[in-house]
């Protein structure tokens, strides 16, 4: 079932007598529980034409490196072995995702494409809705319940946002039927760019080469299937009482593959809904109120990278503490080496550098710090998102700015008053003691580093 709510009209043009529907992919790479693909082929058959996919292929996303791109096009390779298998075509273009679906639009009847809220997303949607000579509609997948269903404006908390969302859920948790188009479109013929050998593709792309790939995270929606069923049969019961301990694994880290839109959240949820597992409540808060109320931010603020999207309250009690003095201050490259006084901090930065992936309630914590040792907090918010961005899988994600963003108050509310912090929550190393026990972390992150080595 594709609500109609899930889909938008992005601009005003008719549909035509084109050879074929076009499926822009783009924020969803994937093929199964992938609500505009479905909503594509559906429209194809309707019209009597075949359905052609389309991936724009920039070689400079913002912040985006040879470790990003790696897992990506993993996962690109499995897209095109999986609509092969369903008779379409699938095109990738070395341009820009708005240019690709512009000099793609000339013969299309029409264009889906799937949602995404960033800002440099929504430009691109923007663009092409301006330029195609065909009807452009926008179809919700990457998350359960549309972001302007779920809420009309930007939430204050999860308290005040998982009520709103809670009320929509009987409507949008349902499974998704799978079709194959009437009509096949391999023979169809187009330029593009071949990532059939990874290697060469990557070799040919102009990137950011300093950050390396992660072997221990392969691209593609089944190895996400792969962990979401070791996660579900092994980690979900401990999950409530046990993810916030980074001494051992009981996440399901599924955050990278959701970044890419490699695995549908409404399919992990049906999963995690069958079980009578105790960990399965505490793990849908965090999969649909944290990580919806995380696209309700980047969706309604347009701010969401900046420090000026923090609350009033907090930039008024970080300014009152702008003085204060700050003992040690570290730069950005002592911080992004991981050469501070705390071992646990460290552990978490080296973390992030070998894995790829810190711990969630390390993320916390490293944040936390970083506010305490930079000159200012706006120095803070910087190096933060900085370091985020360039070594998680995750990073450039709703998810990672509002994690940023909670560090320095978004989401929270005041507290005790402290120097330095003012009313933004504080964490130390005596709180993470008090949790878990932080040396077998650190043990943990060192065999990390050692494999990595070998």
């Amino acid at each position: 079932m594709i609500q109609k709510t899930r889909v938008r009209q992005l601009n005003d043009e008719p549909v035509r007598n084109g050879r074929y529907v076009l499926y822009w992919m783009q924020a969803a790479q994937r093929t199964e529980y992938n609500h505009a693909l479905e909503y594509a082929i559906r429209r194809a058959n309707g019209s009597g034409v075949p359905l052609v996919v389309a991936f724009g292929l920039t070689d400079d996303y913002p912040e985006a490196n040879l470790r990003h791109y790696h897992f990506m096009l993993q996962g690109l390779q499995e897209v095109a072995a999986s609509l092969e298998k369903r008779g379409i075509r699938f095109v990738v273009r070395r341009q820009s995702p708005d240019q690709a679906a512009m000099d793609m639009a000339g013969d299309a009847s029409r264009i889906v494409v799937d949602a995404g809220h960033l800002r440099i997303q929504r430009q691109w949607r923007s663009r092409a809705a301006q330029t195609v000579p065909c009807l452009l509609e926008e179809v919700e997948t990457n998350l359960i319940v549309p972001v302007d269903v779920a809420s009309q404006k930007e939430e204050f908390s999860a308290g005040t946002f998982r009520p709103r969302i809670s009320r929509r859920l009987p409507d949008y948790l349902k499974t998704l039927a799978h079709q194959r188009p009437r009509r096949d479109s391999l023979g169809m013929k187009f330029d593009g760019f071949d990532i059939t050998h990874l290697s060469d593709a990557l070799d040919s792309l102009d990137l950011d080469r300093t950050v390396g790939p992660i072997e221990a995270f392969h691209g593609g929606t089944k190895h996400a299937a792969k962990r979401l069923r070791h996660f579900i049969a092994h980690k979900l019961d401990g999950f409530a009482d046990l993810r916030n301990d980074p001494g051992r694994d009981f996440l399901s880290n599924m955050s990278p593959y959701l970044h890419f839109g490699q695995i549908s959240p409404l399919y992990i949820a049906l999963q995690v809904q069958k079980t009578d597992s105790p960990g399965k409540d505490a793990y849908l808060e965090e999969l649909i109120v944290r990580r919806e109320l995380s696209h309700n931010f980047v969706y309604y603020n347009p701010r969401y990278d900046r420090y000026s999207a923090l609350p009033e309250w907090a930039t008024n009690t970080l300014r009152a503490h702008r003085r204060d003095t700050r003992q040690p201050v570290y730069s950005r490259r002592e911080l992004e080496e991981g050469r501070t006084y705390d071992a646990y901090w460290n552990a978490a930065q080296k973390e992030m550098v070998v894995a790829g992936k810190m711990h969630g309630y390390m993320r916390m914590y490293w944040g936390k710090k970083i506010l305490e040792w930079s000159e200012t907090p706006r120095k803070a918010f910087r190096i933060a998102l900085y370091l985020n961005n360039k070594y998680e899988l995750d990073g450039r994600d709703p998810n990672g700015f509002t994690g940023i963003a909670w560090c320095f108050g978004k989401h929270d509310r005041a507290w005790a008053e402290r120097s330095v912090f003012g009313k933004i929550r504080y964490m130390n190393a005596a709180g993470l003691s008090r949790k878990f026990n932080p040396d077998d972390y650190v043990r943990k992150v060192e065999a990390l580093e050692r494999a990595a080595a070998t």
